[in-house]
């Protein structure tokens, strides 16, 4: 089971360059980075995980960018999004994002896809918050169709098409791994089964009772069984959590970083590195 990595990189934090090079030399598999554009201030939507939100949220480091660095100074450091907002981006300017950065890294990016907690931050960009989850939907269809080797019309929802294209380069492989992140359920599913490659459950809990029904809603759309990905993410670790991973089939765990500072993260590396 590969060991990999999620921060929010900050303009306080490490840099990109610094914590990937650290991430190859210790051997770790991957680095996936999160992504708010920013956080009104208004603060009308709660924390998910409850209390103050932090800071760190409102100083996140643009993914891709951050990523492209990170992917110029390693050679197999896996590279992701955990996660990329889709509703929030103009589906067309986006794939051509992800096939640039999965092109000049080798094919080393996994594209993470979610929904989003925050209302005023959609709102601010024209998301109805009802419709975030369809438009997520529709935008990865649409993606898929720029990524396709011949041209290829999309007639989209929510006025997003595109007609027949060239869209050049494409992913290394035809598409990056896709991932959804999300609680368990039948809709969360519907969107892992429809147009991605496995599901990022936050935490990893309960997945001894989950991942049964999802691999039955994968099997049921028709979907290979053993390509089945499920990637436990911003876990926080110990022997047996990891252990029960493995044994359930997870291919690839993501241990969560602390937004610190390079001192502080390494000597969290160096403790994890024991997982390796």
């Amino acid at each position: 089971m590969r060991i990999s990595t999620t921060i929010f990189l900050t303009d306080e934090t490490i840099s990109p360059v610094r914590l990937a090079r650290a991430l190859e030399e210790r051997g770790f598999a991957g680095l996936y980075l999160p992504e708010h554009t920013h956080i009104p201030v208004s603060r009308e939507s709660p924390y998910p995980a409850g209390g103050e939100l932090p800071r760190a949220y409102g100083r996140t480091l643009d993914p891709f960018v951050a990523l492209g660095q990170a992917a110029v100074v390693t050679e197999r450091l896996l590279l992701g999004t955990g996660i990329t907002l889709v509703a929030e981006h103009d589906p067309i300017a986006l794939a051509k994002t992800v096939a640039t950065l999965d092109h000049v890294s080798g094919g080393r990016f996994t594209l993470g896809v979610g929904f989003g907690w925050n209302r005023e931050e959609a709102a601010d960009h024209g998301v109805a918050w009802a419709t975030r989850r369809e438009r997520t939907r529709d935008a990865l269809h649409l993606m898929r169709a720029l990524w396709a080797p011949e041209p290829t019309a999309y007639e989209g929802r929510f006025g997003r098409s595109v007609s027949a294209s060239e869209a050049w380069p494409k992913p290394s492989g035809g598409a990056p791994r896709v991932l959804v992140g999300g609680a368990a359920g039948p809709t969360l599913f519907s969107h892992v089964t429809d147009y991605a490659d496995g599901w990022l459950p936050i935490g990893g809990r309960g997945l001894s009772t989950t991942l049964p029904l999802l691999r039955e809603a994968w099997t049921s759309a028709g979907r290979a069984p053993e390509s089945l990905q499920v990637v436990p993410f911003a876990v926080h670790p110990n022997p047996g959590k990891l252990a029960h991973y493995a044994d359930l089939g997870c291919p690839e765990v993501v241990l969560q970083l602390p937004p610190a500072d390079e001192k502080e993260v390494l000597g969290v590396l160096d403790a994890y590195a024991r997982y390796l």
